[in-house]
């Protein structure tokens, strides 16, 4: 048997900011863009060769918004591994990412968090082999 995590679902304000920050400020790819129909759309998007992609919810009802960039609790909760972190770092920064701090070295790797325009909070991240 052969399982793999395909989605996760995070919570926008509207598909356009999605699209917005994921394709045009973090790069990542638009896997699919599909009409459901009554203002509904089924919107992928991910790295590039990432096995794991996000579909963007948009946030419908007062539970929903106020859960909008409160996914993790408050703490970095999306992990953006990275081959080459100065690379990903200075192309993130020069896209208008805001990180909440200067790159430090861990035993694990080099990392950097930064947030999404929505909220959440996530780690540039390059593991030590």
């Amino acid at each position: 048997m052969t399982q793999n995590l395909a989605l996760l679902s995070i919570l926008v304000p509207d598909y356009a900011a999605g699209i917005a920050f994921f394709v045009g400020q973090m790069g990542f790819d638009l896997l699919e863009d599909t009409d459901l129909g009554g203002g509904k759309r089924w919107v992928r998007v991910a790295p590039a060769g990432a096995q794991t992609a996000f579909l963007l919810a948009k946030a419908l009802g007062d539970d929903q918004i106020a859960a909008i960039g409160q996914q993790g609790g408050g703490r970095v909760w999306l992990f953006l591994q990275t081959d080459d972190f100065a690379r990903d770092y200075a192309a993130m920064r020069a896209n208008g990412v805001t990180f909440e701090e200067a790159p430090r070295d861990e035993p694990y790797g080099q990392v950097a968090v930064f947030s999404d325009p929505f909220g959440n909070r996530w780690d540039l991240i390059r593991f030590k082999r």
